[in-house]
């Protein structure tokens, strides 16, 4: 079969779409053909210098297909069922798995970075780890949904315990993660403040009905939501962008706000101040991907049209460089969409 895989770590110069081995796989994995893989900022971080990834490794943590090939202790899937996979890995066995906390299993791992990911023609995978493909949605579509909606969910719901009527304010809006976070605080009918950088990127976030917008390069963000809010501050903020915005969002929490980060897509190193951390009663939390339950649970709303994936632009395989660039140049309204064909 043909991949995108690495070798070592770089530019995008170091993409190649290049002839591998056809996966085997166990009794307990499903082979599954890839229709289509979308990109992740995860995929840059791989790519640039992320450690331990394990040379050569396929890139791509999201996927959908059709099942090819199920082994023999699988019941749940026959050949030909449309699928989504399900990014993270996990042991199964620890007490954290067994008690539906996947994501804090010290064998954590997620395709793409920790072993090989959806970035290819076929892919083994656990049968745990899929999800049936709703028919409305395109296998460009459903590709587009598992990390960033699993993210968000995790985000939102696990850590930051989002209330109906909370006042939320969501970084970098028309991004994938962005664009998941908004759909999910308007399931509960949050007030919804998102940040976006050009004129496209904000009416993606107006198209997802967010009640307040902010335009990062015209006005400053800590002073717009001061203003939203009539001094208040956001009670959730949603953070994935890292040094570039840190400081206003930590100014722009509430007494007793919650700050919920799962990226640094312009730097990891930022400032905290405890004086004002504690005195205001607030807290900041990282978070990473989502438990199993919750990944089941985003799928249903996604099968009853609730939420729905956001596909900016589509790239076969070859392009893959091409593809990179297009990411590391901020471009996307929505996510990026890879085709093995």
């Amino acid at each position: 079969m043909k991949a995108v895989r690495i070798h070592k770590h770089g530019g995008p110069e170091v993409l190649r779409w290049e002839d591998v081995t056809d996966p085997s796989y166990g009794d307990n994995e499903v082979l599954v053909e890839i229709k289509a893989a979308a990109m992740n900022h995860l995929d840059i971080w791989v790519r640039s210098g992320l450690p331990g990834v394990p040379f050569p490794v396929i890139m791509g943590s999201d996927g959908s297909g059709v099942v090819a090939e199920v082994g023999a202790n699988v019941e749940n899937w026959q050949i030909g069922d449309e699928v989504i996979i399900q990014p993270g890995t996990y042991c199964g066995e620890c007490d954290r798995c067994k008690t539906g906390q996947e994501n804090y299993c010290s064998q954590y791992g997620i395709l793409g970075e920790s072993e090989d990911g959806t970035q290819c023609e076929l892919i083994a995978v656990h049968s745990n780890n899929l999800a049936r493909k709703p028919s409305h949605l395109t296998f460009e579509e459903a590709a587009a949904f598992p990390l960033v909606f699993l993210t968000a969910h995790a985000m939102l719901i696990r850590r930051a315990g989002i209330q109906s009527g909370e006042t939320v304010l969501i970084l970098g809006g028309a991004s994938g993660v962005g664009s998941a976070a908004i759909q999910i605080a308007k399931l509960f009918d949050c007030i919804i403040i998102a940040v976006a950088g050009d004129e496209r990127k904000l009416e993606l976030c107006r198209e997802l009905g967010v009640d307040h917008l902010i335009s990062y390069r015209e006005e400053s963000i800590y002073q717009r939501v001061k203003e939203i809010t009539s001094g208040a501050g956001a009670d959730i903020v949603f953070e994935h962008v890292g040094h570039a915005t840190w400081t206003d969002s930590l100014r722009s929490l509430a007494l007793g706000g919650r700050l919920v980060t799962c990226g640094a897509t312009t730097g990891p190193k930022v400032e905290v101040d405890l004086r004002h951390l504690f005195s205001k009663q607030q807290s900041i939390m990282g978070s990473t991907m989502g438990d199993v339950s919750g990944f089941h649970e985003i799928v249903q709303w996604l099968a009853e049209r609730k939420v729905r994936p956001v596909v900016d632009k589509l790239y076969p395989m070859t392009e893959i460089q091409e593809a990179h660039r297009y990411l590391e140049e901020n471009q996307q309204a929505g996510k990026i969409v890879l085709r093995p064909e």
